[in-house]
């Protein structure tokens, strides 16, 4: 009599494990994988290139400074220095020197040209520098009253001016320093009141008139 054969024996693997079955081989690739294989390796190909011809685009976009709208380039030349700047074009010659040059031995008092206390030189003449616009300086030579001389090479006007007390507050006093120094070279007559007609423009609000002339009068000597 035959031997009773083990049903199990007749089931074929893949059939006891079915989980097993539907498994993909290690050595198949899923369309899915191919595709996802080929997008990366096409990323890994054209990054470098495009890294590269963005690189120095990138470099010169940091390099150059943003331009604000609606400014005009502009070079002044302030106490023998060049100063390239981009300035909105109704800035005053005093707001460009105290704000974006940082010069504020200028002062700015009444703004409206009636105090004399923002006077500089423009090409050795005397301005008052709130009436005029920086943008119309370029080329010119400008003097400040810290080109005029500093504490270790006094000016012989700032050295009157002490010598003879000419200051009180001193707001208005660097406008009357450089209106002074201007004063030596403008073939003013030899009196008081010559000089006190050729310093009419600059207001000392404290009073101190008699010193500032007698300072400049012995500036005038020395």
């Amino acid at each position: 009599m035959a031997e009773k054969t083990n049903e199990t024996e007749l089931i074929p693997d893949e059939a006891l494990r079915p989980e097993e079955s539907e498994k993909t081989p290690a050595s198949r690739l899923s369309r899915r994988s191919f595709l996802s294989h080929l997008g990366a390796a096409g990323i890994a190909v054209t990054a470098p290139p495009l890294l590269a011809a963005a690189a120095p685009a990138l470099a010169e976009t940091q390099a150059t400074p943003a331009v604000a709208a609606g400014t005009v380039a502009v070079t002044l030349k302030v106490n023998g220095q060049a100063h390239p700047m981009q300035l909105d074009p109704r800035t005053t010659l005093l707001d460009c020197l105290r704000d974006n040059l940082e010069l504020s031995g200028t002062k700015k008092g009444c703004d409206h040209g009636q105090c004399g206390a923002c006077t500089v030189h423009v090409n050795d003449r005397r301005v008052n520098s709130c009436l005029s616009l920086a943008v119309m300086h370029e080329g010119d030579e400008i003097t400040t009253v810290e080109g005029l001389g500093q504490p270790d090479h006094l000016h012989p006007v700032q050295a009157a001016f002490i010598e003879h007390d000419a200051y009180q507050c001193g707001y208005c006093t660097s406008g009357q320093i450089m209106s002074a120094a201007a004063v030596l070279k403008e073939g003013v007559g030899p009196t008081d009141d010559d000089v006190k007609h050729a310093m009419y423009g600059n207001i000392c609000r404290c009073g101190a008139y008699p010193n500032i002339v007698a300072a400049v009068q012995a500036a005038r000597r020395a």
